[in-house]
C-alpha cells in the first residue's frame, strides 16, 4: 500500500487553528503496514471525553470553534482526522478505502487511546463511522449526539445525495474547499476555504475523498449492508442518552433525525433540536452545537 503524508507546512498559519496534533500508529490488517492517525486532544485529561467525528471531505478543522468552548467547560475534547483526511496518512489508491477498513482503523485507534465515558458528536461520514464504534463498543459511550448523518443499510437515500454521488465520480479533482463552502449557510473566507484544501496538495491525495461517496451502502448489493444491519440491532437496544441535532437546511439528510428518534430507545424523551444551518452546521452554528453537547453531558453527569 502506497501511503501519502501531507507536509506539515501545509497546516501552518490556518485561521483560528492553533491546536497541536497528536499521532497514533495503527496497524492495517490487510497490508501489515502502520498508518498514522492524527487527532486534536484538548482540555483537562481528567475531564469527561467528547469525541468529535468529521465526515466527507472535511477534517477536524471543522470543529475549530467548538473545541475551545467544550474544553473551557472542563471537557476533554478529542477530534480525530479520518485516514485519508486532515493530517492523517492517506493511502494513495482508492481501492484501499473501504467502509470496513475505516471501521477497523478507527476501532484500533479508539482502543489504543482507551477512551471511556465518551460523548460522541458525529456528522456526515462521522456518523456512518462513529455509530459503528458505538455499536462495537457500547460500554465506552455515555451518550450520543447525531447531526446531519445516517446509518444506511441497503436502502435508498435522498435525491441530493445521488446528485452528489454523480458529481463526485465525474469530477477528476474535487474542489474540496469550495464543496464545503457550498455546504454552509454562511460565507466562508478565502483563508477558511484554503484551510479545507490544506490536506490535499494535489489530486493524488484525494483518494479517500473521491471514494467515500461510493461506499455509502444505499443498495442491498453494497458492501457493509450486513454490518450496518448488525449495528442497528445493537443501537435498537441502546438506552443511553441519544440526541438528534440536525439542521434545518440540509437537503442530503433532511428527515433523517426521525429515524433515530423512533428506533433508538435512548432517544425517547430527549431534548432533540433543529439547528439553523446547512450541511456543515459546525460552520453555521458552532455555539449551538457546543451547547447541545455540553447540555447532554450535564444531564448524564447528574
Amino acid at each position: 500500500m502506497e501511503i501519502l503524508r501531507t507536509p506539515d507546512s501545509r497546516f501552518e498559519n490556518l485561521p483560528d487553528w492553533s491546536f497541536e496534533s497528536h499521532y497514533t500508529g495503527i496497524s492495517d490488517a490487510a497490508s501489515g503496514q502502520t498508518l498514522r492517525l492524527a487527532c486534536v486532544d484538548e482540555g483537562p485529561r481528567d475531564g469527561r471525553t467528547v469525541l468529535l467525528m468529521h465526515g466527507e471531505p472535511s477534517w477536524s478543522y471543522l470543529y475549530r470553534h467548538i473545541i475551545p468552548k467544550l474544553a473551557a467547560a472542563g471537557h476533554r475534547v478529542v477530534a480525530p482526522d479520518l485516514i485519508g483526511f486532515g493530517r492523517s496518512d492517506k493511502p494513495a489508491h482508492r481501492k484501499e478505502y473501504t467502509y470496513e477498513r475505516h471501521v477497523a482503523w478507527l476501532s484500533s485507534w479508539l482502543t489504543a487511546m482507551n477512551l471511556q465515558d465518551v460523548t460522541l458528536f458525529c456528522q456526515d461520514w462521522g456518523g456512518l463511522l462513529g455509530l459503528r464504534l458505538v455499536a462495537a463498543f457500547p460500554e465506552r459511550f455515555a451518550g450520543v449526539v447525531v447531526a446531519n448523518t445516517a446509518l444506511p443499510a441497503g436502502t435508498p437515500v435522498s435525491d441530493a445525495f445521488m446528485q452528489w454521488l454523480a458529481y463526485s465520480q465525474s469530477t477528476p479533482d474535487l474542489p474540496v474547499g469550495q464543496l464545503i463552502a457550498m455546504g454552509c449557510s454562511r460565507k466562508l473566507s478565502k483563508a477558511e476555504i484554503a484551510a479545507y484544501n490544506a490536506p490535499f496538495p494535489d489530486a493524488s491525495y484525494k483518494g479517500g475523498a473521491c471514494q467515500f461517496p461510493t461506499l455509502v451502502p444505499i443498495t442491498p448489493q453494497h458492501a457493509s449492508v450486513a454490518e450496518n444491519r448488525a449495528a442497528w440491532a445493537v443501537l435498537s437496544q441502546f438506552k443511553k442518552p441519544f440526541v438528534t441535532a440536525f439542521s434545518d437546511n440540509d437537503m442530503v439528510t433532511k428527515g433523517g433525525d426521525l429515524q433515530f428518534q423512533q428506533l433508538i430507545p435512548g432517544a425517547k424523551g430527549q431534548a432533540h433540536v433543529t439547528l439553523k444551518g446547512a450541511h456543515f452546521l459546525q460552520e453555521d452554528c458552532p455555539d449551538d452545537v457546543a451547547v447541545v453537547i455540553d447540555s447532554l453531558m450535564a444531564r448524564t453527569r447528574s
